[in-house]
C-alpha cells in the first residue's frame, strides 16, 4: 500500500491476445441442426393440426383419429375401399380430353392436361366401370379432385353417361361419388351440355325402374351438383362435405346477407332435407352394401 499523501505507481494494463479455439469435430453449429426426418413420414390435419403417422392415417381411410376431418381421398383409393377385392373392371380407360375450342390463356387446356395426367396419373378426373359391393353388382364411378378440380368436361359427362347406359342396359344399379368444382371451363358450352347429357341418361335409367345412388363427398359443387349428384334416389354424403351450387363467399357477396352458421355443409343439408344420409367413411361400404340388397 503507497504512504499517505503519494500516488501508487501507474501500472499498464495489457490486453492479452484473443485465443482461437478450434470447434471439435462432430459438434453442430450454434442453431442446432435439427434431425432429418423422412418425407412423406408424417401428414398434418388441414383440420385441427395434429402431426399425424402417415402409415397409420392412411389405414384410418385417411380420416384423422383427433377431429374425425375427412381428408381428399383419390379415384384408386376409394375404388379400393369401395369395391369388393378384384372385381372392379374400368371402363373406357383411355377417354381423353381434347382442346376443341383451343382455348388459350396463361396456359394452353393441352398443356394443362398434361401437366395433370403426369401429376397424377390418370387420363381426365374420373374412372368408371363395373364392380361387386358386398357380392352384388354394381356400376361404379368415382371422380378425382385431384384432376383439375374434378371438373365435368365431355370426357366426365361422355364417362359417366355410357356407364349409366350400360347399367340400364344390363338392370344394374348405378352409384356415382362426386367431388367436384363443376363445369370445366375450358370446353365451355360442350362442358354445359353434360350436364343434361348425364340427367337425361339417369331419367331413362329410372324409367327402368333401376336404382341410382350419389355419394357426395367434400367438396361437391356448381354444375355437377346442379345434374346428376342430385338426382339419386338415395343421396347420402361424408362428414362436413362442402355442397352446393355458388360458393358461400360468392353467396355472400351477391346477396349482402349474413350466411347461417354451417352453411352449405353436408350436417346443414341434411337438417334441411336436401340429403338422406351422413355416413363416416369407415361405414360407407358397409351402408351402400345395404342400400343394394334392399333394392335388389
Amino acid at each position: 500500500m503507497a504512504p499517505k499523501g503519494t500516488h501508487a505507481p501507474v501500472t499498464h494494463y495489457k490486453k492479452p491476445p484473443t485465443r482461437v479455439f478450434d470447434r471439435p469435430k462432430g459438434l453442430g453449429s450454434a442453431a442446432t441442426k435439427k434431425k432429418d426426418i423422412p418425407h412423406g413420414l408424417y401428414t398434418k390435419c388441414k383440420s385441427c393440426g395434429e402431426m399425424l403417422y402417415s402409415k397409420a392415417l392412411q389405414d384410418n381411410l385417411k380420416v384423422c383419429p383427433r377431429c374425425n376431418h375427412h381428408a381428399t381421398l383419390t379415384a384408386h383409393e376409394r375404388i379400393q375401399m369401395l369395391a369388393d377385392e378384384k372385381t372392379f373392371t374400368e371402363r373406357d380407360a383411355d377417354m381423353v380430353s381434347v382442346d376443341a375450342l383451343r382455348f388459350t390463356g396463361t396456359a394452353s387446356y393441352t398443356e394443362k392436361l398434361k401437366a395433370y395426367q403426369e401429376s397424377t396419373g390418370l387420363k381426365d378426373a374420373i374412372i368408371t366401370g363395373t364392380c361387386s359391393i358386398d357380392g352384388i353388382k354394381a356400376g361404379l364411378g368415382v371422380m378425382d379432385f385431384g384432376f383439375l378440380a374434378a371438373s365435368m368436361g365431355s370426357v366426365v359427362g361422355e364417362k359417366i353417361t355410357r356407364l349409366i347406359e350400360l347399367c340400364t342396359k344390363k338392370k344394374m344399379p348405378v352409384i356415382l361419388v362426386s367431388a367436384s368444382g363443376g363445369a370445366r371451363m375450358y370446353e365451355g358450352m360442350l362442358s354445359l351440355m353434360q350436364m343434361a347429357k348425364t340427367s337425361a341418361a339417369l331419367a331413362r335409367h329410372a324409367q327402368a325402374r333401376l336404382p341410382y345412388i350419389s355419394v357426395l363427398t367434400n367438396p361437391t359443387t356448381a354444375g355437377v351438383m346442379a345434374s346428376y349428384a342430385s338426382l339419386g334416389d338415395v343421396i347420402v354424403a361424408e362428414p362436413e362435405a362442402m355442397i352446393g351450387f355458388a360458393g358461400p363467399r360468392v353467396i355472400k357477396e351477391t346477396t349482402h346477407q349474413e350466411l347461417p352458421e354451417g352453411f352449405q355443409t353436408a350436417e346443414f343439408c341434411l337438417k334441411h332435407g336436401l340429403i338422406d344420409m351422413i355416413i363416416p367413411r369407415k361405414d360407407l361400404k358397409a351402408t351402400l352394401g345395404s342400400f343394394l340388397k334392399y333394392f335388389s
